[in-house]
């Protein structure tokens, strides 16, 4: 793919973005230099090569989910200000 003046410009109004003349050639310019690198990294051989998201075999370490302590109501209702009929009483606030 060649980029070109007129997708920089197309990528500029996608963008909301406005860029100078200088700003387009050098963004013209990074932007082939990319693809071109793409293009290089494609010629690679990686027939048998397991893709991976990390450099070192990770696996999710996980802790068995256990309940420690169980919240019981009157204990934390007593630390409200005002609660009635089991629950947390706050002043109202749509007229």
């Amino acid at each position: 793919m060649q980029i070109d003046k007129t997708l920089v410009m197309y990528l500029e109004k996608l963008g909301r973005i406005e860029l100078s003349e200088e700003q387009r050639a050098a963004c013209e310019k990074d932007l082939q230099s990319i693809l071109d690198y793409i293009d290089t990294l494609n010629e690679l051989d990686t027939e048998g090569v397991e893709p991976a998201s990390h450099s070192f075999p990770v696996a999710n370490v996980v802790r068995e989910d256990v309940v420690t302590n169980t919240a019981r109501a009157d204990v934390i209702l007593a630390n409200a200000p005002d609660s009635r009929e089991g629950c947390f009483a706050v002043p109202k606030t749509v007229e």
